[in-house]
């Protein structure tokens, strides 16, 4: 199935930041949406600055329009200010970006294993994220690093405990 462009998309002006407040407010929130929908459809966890001007979410080559480096930097801050982006270096040239919050993938782990009766049950972090029981699973496939982050969230509110094993950490669940 390939990627649904929001209408904007294909809309010259979009490609250049509006000057008056309330239209770039718009306009960046429809920029935001869009950045993580395309992140997500795609399962991208870590985007490179320099690369993005040539990917095609910033790069309408049918229309022959692309948004500016400076203009991806204000997005990429507006997604930081939400909560959906952060930065891996100090000269913010990659970054993580969460389309889904590590507190939304905790409560999604959780509601599988509730669902599949396997409270009291210890997983390896390769067992949840890559293994044949979670395959149908939305979290199948998630980053370590976002995968920690939502079992740590679990963990802050007594569902999970993160434990480490001898070839690796794990999470018992409760």
């Amino acid at each position: 199935m390939s990627f649904e462009w929001p209408w904007q998309y294909n809309f010259p002006p979009f490609f250049t930041l509006q000057p008056n407040v309330d239209t770039r407010q718009k306009q960046l929130a429809a920029w935001c949406s869009m950045v993580l929908s395309y992140c997500r459809h795609h399962k991208l966890y870590t985007l490179d600055v320099m690369e993005a001007q040539e990917s095609p979410v910033f790069n309408n080559k049918k229309l022959e329009r692309k948004l500016s480096m400076e203009a991806i930097q204000v997005v990429f801050e507006e997604l930081r200010k939400k909560g959906n982006l952060e930065w891996l270096d100090k000269n913010k040239s990659r970054c993580l970006v969460m389309w889904r919050r590590p507190e939304e993938w905790g409560k999604l782990i959780y509601q599988w294993v509730s669902k599949n009766g396997m409270s009291n049950s210890v997983f390896t972090l390769y067992e949840l994220s890559n293994g044949d029981d979670t395959e149908a699973e939305e979290f199948h496939g998630l980053e370590e690093w976002m995968l920690l982050r939502s079992l740590q969230a679990l963990q802050a509110d007594g569902k999970a405990e993160i434990i480490t094993m001898d070839d690796g950490k794990g999470v018992k669940f409760f």
